[in-house]
């Protein structure tokens, strides 16, 4: 999956959506389309989210899967809540995993919010805006 968004502007702020599933990151990227003053950044794996997120300045939310090869969404999010510079981005997590543990491990680490797959992207789209304070009109 290609990186979107590399050549955001000064003043912009970026999403990083980090999912293994084509798919579920597309849905997650239109979603969040038209959202004023944000560009969406693409990450396939958590690996390849740190290191965005060790070069990139204006990330202000992660929307995050659990589920990845080499590294889970569980050690992005202790790496970004253990992160100094990074540690109040609001983070959401979107998951298939049926485990009903999960909400409650995940809100221990730290997370603002978590969707169930199959998840409504306008529900997702809400709490992103709520999340990051964009102002949209009725």
């Amino acid at each position: 999956m290609p990186l979107q968004g590399a050549g955001q502007s000064e003043g912009e702020r970026a999403v990083l959506i980090v999912e293994d599933s084509e798919n579920s990151a597309t849905t997650l990227e239109i979603a969040f389309h038209g959202i004023p003053d944000l560009v969406v950044l693409l990450a396939s794996s958590a690996v390849e989210a740190v290191r965005i997120l060790s070069g990139a300045a204006n990330v202000c939310a992660i929307v995050t899967d659990l589920n990845m090869p080499r590294m889970d969404g569980f050690e992005l999010i202790r790496r970004v809540r253990g992160d100094r510079r990074l540690s109040a981005t609001p983070i959401i997590v979107v998951s298939a995993d049926t485990d009903p543990r999960i909400p409650s491990r995940v809100a221990e680490l730290g997370v603002d919010a978590f969707f169930a797959k199959p998840f409504s992207p306008a529900e997702v789209r809400r709490k992103l805006e709520q999340l990051i304070h964009v102002k949209t009109t009725p």
